[in-house]
């Protein structure tokens, strides 16, 4: 019984990790103030959460700030591009919201906009815990994020629940919570994400492992 409170022991581990996420919470937080900076802090924070997940997290601050040097130009550019089209889907679902008739037109632009909107959700989800882990184009970003949230789909049911937990609680049960937020978010989603990525990682480097050898004969 006593092992599980020793400095190693699985009780305070956790309790560490926890405290972890509080940090990165405010890190994460403070970073995204220019508001322009979310995509690059954003990244930071998963690239932390994700050694975390594995007991590799070292020094967090330090390796907070390298993967937000690092990733800022791509973070940042795929951020106005997702900020842009959640505008734009914004504008799209108030307008259908507010126009609602009962005809074949109205149906059709409703399905089409809810599946785009779960298809954003899926890239948002998953853009930024892949580019902290992979480096490839931002097409190239966009597309696997869309595809990984679709081939692990109950991996992407409960990332989304994780999220819409933490924001009801927020809102509707215990707003002091705030200072978990994202942070606690991030950690937990990483522990999901964690075995998918390292899949993803062994089968890149069998690509790269094949190409290589069709490139030698």
């Amino acid at each position: 019984m006593t092992d599980l409170f020793n400095v190693d022991g699985p009780v305070l581990q956790f309790v560490n990790k926890i405290v972890y996420s509080v940090y990165l919470n405010i890190l994460w937080f403070l970073c995204c103030i220019p508001v322009i900076t979310v995509g690059a802090s954003t990244t930071a924070l998963f690239y932390v959460t994700l050694k975390i997940s594995k007991n590799e997290e070292g020094n967090i601050t330090k390796a907070f700030f390298r993967s937000f040097r690092q990733n800022f130009r791509q973070g940042t550019l795929i951020w106005l591009i997702l900020l842009a089209a959640g505008i734009i889907l914004g504008v799209d679902g108030y307008v259908l919201y507010h126009m609602r008739f009962e005809n074949l037109f109205w149906t059709l632009c409703t399905a089409v906009f809810c599946v785009a909107a779960i298809a954003y959700a899926i890239v948002l989800m998953y853009i930024f815990p892949l580019l902290a882990r992979f480096d490839n184009t931002t097409g190239a970003m966009f597309k696997n994020a869309l595809f990984i949230g679709v081939r692990f789909l109950f991996c992407t049911v409960l990332m989304a629940a994780v999220y819409f937990i933490m924001l009801l609680v927020i809102v509707r049960i215990f707003t002091p919570a705030v200072i978990f937020g994202e942070g606690l978010c991030a950690l937990l989603c990483s522990f999901l994400l964690s075995n998918i990525l390292q899949l993803c990682q062994e089968k890149s480097g069998q690509h790269a492992d094949a190409a290589s050898e069709t490139q030698q004969v």
